[in-house]
């Protein structure tokens, strides 16, 4: 039987290292690697045994759950979160490291939860980041912190995929937060020309949600 040819990426996920160690090993003979006839690099499975000591099933994956919320009077929905991550933890064999959880904006950088999690990544306690929805972590640029985090052989696992289309409450908020500050950015913090078309956008968004309900 032909032995399991390995992507460089899949090689990493499974040992738990950056791309960047990948070559730096690779460099150094520490990680032994071979050529398809098309010259891409391909890492023999054994590779992957040899170095964790065992089949990559048996090393202990380090999780952390991250759940959010933009409000207070959302705290239920917080909660379930919560426990639907740490049951699908257990349900894949994850060592649930920490859970951590935000009350605010998606759009808010300085979320606690958000900067323990980022400690816990660069720190590299941790091999992956359980959420719900991908903006759960942050509203844009998640594809910048899925870099980020691979950078320390981290991967993200959004469980429940994309948002569903009904959960437009926190989007209009954020959307709102937006507009206001590239309007104060335009017009003036106290501008009559900023307050009317804030006002203007307001009824705009209120329009849409009566068409989406409708």
């Amino acid at each position: 039987m032909l032995e399991r040819l390995l992507k460089p990426r899949e090689f990493c996920e499974i040992v738990g290292i950056s791309y960047r160690t990948f070559k730096r090993w690779v460099s150094q003979g520490r990680v032994s690697v071979v050529r398809t006839p098309s010259g891409r690099i391909r890492v023999p499975y054994s590779e992957v045994e040899r170095i964790l000591g065992g089949r990559p099933e048996a090393r202990e994956v380090r999780a952390v759950v991250y759940a959010r919320v933009s409000s207070s009077d959302q705290k239920s929905d917080l909660e379930r979160q919560v426990q639907y991550l740490t049951q699908y933890c257990t349900a894949k064999g994850y060592r649930v490291v920490d859970v951590l959880s935000d009350v605010a904006s998606g759009l808010k950088a300085d979320r606690r939860g958000l900067l323990k999690l980022f400690n816990y990544v660069v720190s590299r306690q941790v091999d992956v980041v359980v959420i719900t929805y991908r903006d759960r972590l942050t509203r844009f640029g998640f594809e910048y912190l899925e870099y980020f985090f691979r950078q320390y052989g981290v991967r993200i696992e959004v469980v429940l995929g994309e948002e569903p289309k009904d959960a437009h409450r926190e989007l209009v908020e954020d959307l709102l937060s937006i507009v206001t500050s590239f309007a104060g950015k335009l017009y003036g913090l106290r501008s009559h020309k900023k307050k009317r078309f804030l006002e203007e956008f307001k009824k705009l968004l209120e329009e849409v949600e009566k068409d989406g309900s409708s």
